[in-house]
């Protein structure tokens, strides 16, 4: 997850040269990106905690059976939706912005992205694979290898080296899409060559493996789909106060995800652990679980913490070369980099919480905090009264300390050990 964040830092370094227009028009897309991206994005963690239950039963020759699953959906419902998307892009991404140069930039740019989404729904599978097997390794070699390969061809594609065509911000998202693609036939290599005793290849999966799947996929990826509309709606209210606050706000998320996507690699680890534990009937194994995770996860985020406060306007000019739009973004960055261990909480148990089954309700908790909870003041607060970025900012700092105290209490409970996979 760590190496996720750095891949979008250095994405957003590449095309932030390129001026602020670009980089504004390639946040508008992302996020739009991730909203399509969220309808499968749910395959992680159902195919995951299925595993791992099927593992800490001791059932090895079934933990394939929930990966068979996530496979055949990225093939039957992902490549068709990410297909009639493509041609819808040009109006969906004007419902967003209005700005012609901000769209110039965004379109081609989302309509290459969005072709990836049956790679990301592989992709996912895989790893939601490896790591129920306790095998995440295994995921991060071939997750690297993804990577260097999607640096060198955005690169290459962005400016034009070794022969290709410079398509500027577009060339970021083909490169993108390509690297993704081939990272799923790595996947499908290694799992052949390492994962046929765990029953890959083996046999179609049978109407239970579909029906456990399915009974955890569908209220996560709800989850993630309305999680990222929210994230959508954000940065919507935030171009409501200019195209410049827009290209901060892009480059502030991305590093917030620096922060962020480490604490959910822990949660991840939770994820397995939990629902392994729960697998040998261990309930107080599971619990400890989670909160000695959460003690991990709020070092390591302090940790990270530091420099963004400590140097915030240095890290923003990697990104924003222009003075007076990079000094939008100081304060928001330092309180990013100062509350962010109190995120540890919901970003552990959230996933601890799916580790369990109880999708539905991390779906319930976090859809109203977002949604009732967030937008609206973000836009009263934000364009409406006046107070700009650091209010929208200072807002979602609020949101997530309260989703960590929420998360807390019903994880203490303990209602979640008895939900039966």
């Amino acid at each position: 997850m760590l190496s996720q964040s750095l891949l979008n830092l250095v994405d957003a370094a590449m095309v932030g040269s390129l001026g602020e227009i670009s980089l504004a028009g390639v946040g508008i897309a992302s996020y739009a990106n991730f909203m399509c991206v969220s309808l499968v994005t749910g395959l992680s963690s159902g195919v995951q905690a299925l595993v791992a239950r099927r593992n800490g039963q001791q059932r090895t020759s079934e933990c394939a059976q929930p990966l068979h699953v996530g496979l055949l959906i990225g093939i039957g419902v992902a490549l068709p939706i990410s297909i009639l998307i493509y041609w819808f892009a040009p109006w969906y991404l004007k419902l967003l912005n209005n700005d012609s140069g901000v769209l110039s930039e965004a379109i081609p740019y989302f309509q290459w992205r969005v072709l990836s989404i049956a790679a990301v729904a592989f992709n996912f599978s895989f790893r939601g694979f490896w790591n129920g097997i306790n095998h995440s390794m295994t995921y991060l070699r071939a997750l690297l290898l993804m990577h260097i390969i999607n640096v060198i061809l955005s690169y290459s594609l962005i400016f034009g080296c070794f022969g290709l065509p410079a398509m500027g911000s577009a060339g970021a998202g083909l490169g993108t899409t390509i690297a993704m693609y081939l990272g799923s036939l790595i996947y499908a290599w290694m799992t052949w060559q390492m994962g046929r005793r765990y029953g890959f290849m083996q046999s179609l999966p049978d109407r239970r493996t579909w029906a456990g799947v399915l009974k955890l996929t569908i209220p996560t990826s709800l989850q993630q789909t309305l999680f990222a509309t929210g994230i959508t709606a954000m940065f919507w209210i935030i171009g409501q106060v200019g195209s410049h606050a827009l290209a901060v706000g892009h480059v502030l998320v991305n590093l917030a995800l620096f922060l962020i996507l480490p604490g959910v690699g822990l949660g991840m680890a939770a994820t397995t652990l939990v629902s392994h534990s729960l697998g040998e009937n261990k309930p107080d194994h599971a619990y400890q679980w989670g909160w000695d995770t959460v003690k991990v996860a709020g070092g390591i985020l302090i940790v990270l913490g530091i420099p963004f406060w400590l140097c915030p306007d240095l890290i923003l000019s990697c990104f924003i070369h222009d003075e007076q739009v990079r000094a939008m973004g100081v304060l928001p960055l330092q309180l990013t980099g100062l509350t962010m261990v109190l995120d540890a909480t919901s970003l552990v148990l959230t996933q601890a919480l799916l580790g369990a089954g109880a999708n539905r309700t991390v779906l319930k908790i976090a859809v109203s905090m977002q949604w009732l909870f967030f937008l609206p003041l973000a836009w009263v607060f934000g364009p409406y009264l006046g107070y700009g970025l650091v209010a929208i900012w200072l807002l979602q700092i609020i949101q997530r300390t309260l989703t960590s105290v929420i998360y807390g209490i019903i994880w203490s409970r303990r209602h979640w050990a008895s939900i039966r996979l």
